[in-house]
């Protein structure tokens, strides 16, 4: 027994590395503004350990580029646009892409986020 929930403990080790490392790749952006307009794009996740990584976004005619964590299914993401500095919190989705809402200091509101592996 003892065996077996040693290699039980094991098996969800590797789980979780395996999960964080999956996060990485290419995605469809698809987004709403604070005043509801839509926005689309690309972004690039690219991991820097089991559960950090970077992120780029290429989204109506502009670009960011941020630090981002993942845990469980959760990921959220810091990124500075320009001068501004934002924050980003997704939940993963069981067909992997991630369904977030955003938000620029110093403002009111929040967009919405979408991305989607390609």
């Amino acid at each position: 027994m003892r065996t077996f929930m040693l290699s039980f403990a094991m098996l969800g080790v590797a789980s979780v590395s395996a999960a964080a490392q999956s996060i990485g790749g290419t995605y469809t952006v698809a987004g709403t503004n604070f005043d509801g307009s839509k926005y689309g794009g690309e972004a690039t996740i690219t991991l820097t350990s089991d559960t950090t990584c970077t992120i780029h976004w290429e989204t109506g005619g502009s670009t960011s580029d941020g630090i981002c964590m993942r845990n469980d299914d959760a990921f959220s993401a810091g990124y500075a646009m320009g001068k501004e500095v934002g924050l980003v919190v997704y939940k993963i989705e069981k067909d992997g892409s991630l369904h977030g809402l955003w938000t620029i200091a110093g403002q009111n509101g929040n967009g919405t986020e979408v991305l989607t592996p390609k």
